[in-house]
């Protein structure tokens, strides 16, 4: 059986399929990080909603990456899993770094 992460190796063996997928990063580590913060407050998604006063399919959306977010959704997710939202700027490679 041919696992998700198995096809992901081979998938990105292809340019076209690694360019688009590192176009897509930032909405891939927000997701990531919606559900694992979710889950680490050991939360359901309707459990999160009703904490965020939204529906569970906007948190369905936020976890799928399919929902465009703002800043001040961020901050309400983080309070209803009582975290606090940072948000910071890494350099794009080391080439791209001055010194």
């Amino acid at each position: 059986m041919t696992t998700l992460d198995t096809l992901h190796e081979k998938w990105m063996k292809n340019p076209a399929y690694a360019a688009e997928h590192g176009a897509l990063e930032a909405e891939f580590k927000i997701a990531a990080a919606v559900i694992d913060a979710r889950t680490k407050a050991g939360l359901t998604q309707q459990q999160l909603a009703q904490r965020m006063e939204t529906k569970q399919a906007f948190v369905a959306r936020l976890e799928g990456g399919n929902q465009n977010t703002t800043i001040k959704t961020l901050e309400r997710l983080a309070t209803a899993t009582g975290l606090k939202l940072t948000i910071a700027f890494e350099p794009a490679s080391p080439l791209m770094q001055t010194h």
